[in-house]
């Protein structure tokens, strides 16, 4: 099954978005990123591969923790992010391919890291079986993925408020569909995993408040990504009229250090 239109949609404006957002939406899921690296615990010396890895910031910590004598591949299929990754990275032991990891060969790799890059597969057993039989024996595979769009109101609370405020509610999606919330059902990981090969597979939920950012970065973050964004791309004459409701929904959520909301993902780990 081909991941066609996901290459086609973050080589289009769902990629020129995260470049244009690139530093707050980094700010914003880092913790959930380092949660995930924490869990696959990188060495000196390995050779890892980060999956979905868009502007780089995961791969530029990965290389950091491997170290000179380490070496990290970052695949993606945006040409958009890569060209920022590159700009913005000076380590030697980083390589930037674009290439869909559904079906591209990677070399003989140590562990396998995403943040947020595995939920788009069209295929995801061929894609994680690709990706397992890249690792060496006992190789390691950390990622970090969504929980249910209903317990992440960084996702719902913008789009609520606008359909409150008299816009058109987005269209209902497929939840196994190539997405942000293909992982949501931890069983359906498990399966997909085990089916791809893995073994010691363990699905372990995180909650964590992120953002940071003041209440008018929340606000075109609010505006821009997620299910309002992608609404307000196909009706952007929509884009005025939910300003004032979204902003207003936004300011529970305002503390000292910045607009936070809570989040729901999971932490999952497993072995080749």
């Amino acid at each position: 099954m081909s991941n066609a239109a996901q290459i086609e949609q973050w080589n289009g404006i769902s990629g020129d978005s995260w470049v244009a957002m690139n530093e707050r939406l980094d700010r914003q899921l880092a913790p959930l990123g380092d949660a995930a690296l924490a869990a696959l615990a990188p060495r000196l010396g390995e050779h890892v591969a980060d999956i979905g890895c868009g502007a780089g910031q995961t791969t530029r910590q990965l290389a950091e923790a491997v170290g000179p004598t380490g070496r990290v591949v970052g695949l993606d299929v945006s040409a958009a992010l890569l060209a920022h990754a590159r700009a913005r990275t000076t380590a030697a032991n980083v390589v930037y391919v674009e290439g869909d990891a559904q079906i591209h060969a990677l070399p003989t790799i140590d562990a396998v890291f995403s943040r947020f890059g595995v939920m788009f597969f069209a295929d995801p057993v061929a894609a994680f079986a690709n990706l397992h039989r890249a690792l060496r024996p006992g190789g390691r595979l950390a990622f970090v993925c969504w929980r249910p769009i209903t317990e992440n109101p960084l996702f719902t609370v913008p789009v609520d408020a606008a359909v409150a405020a008299g816009i058109m509610a987005p269209a209902p999606t497929d939840p196994l569909a190539p997405g942000p919330f293909a992982f949501a059902d931890a069983a359906r990981v498990t399966d997909l995993l085990s089916r791809a090969g893995f073994a010691e597979i363990r699905v372990a939920p995180h909650d964590e408040r992120i953002g940071g950012g003041d209440l008018e970065e929340a606000l075109e973050l609010g505006l821009r990504v997620g299910p309002l964004g992608r609404l307000l791309r196909e009706h952007p004459e929509h884009a005025a009229r939910a300003v004032d409701a979204v902003r207003a929904a936004l300011v529970p959520y305002v503390t000292p250090t910045g607009v936070l909301m809570p989040s729901a993902t999971w932490i999952v780990t497993a072995r080749a």
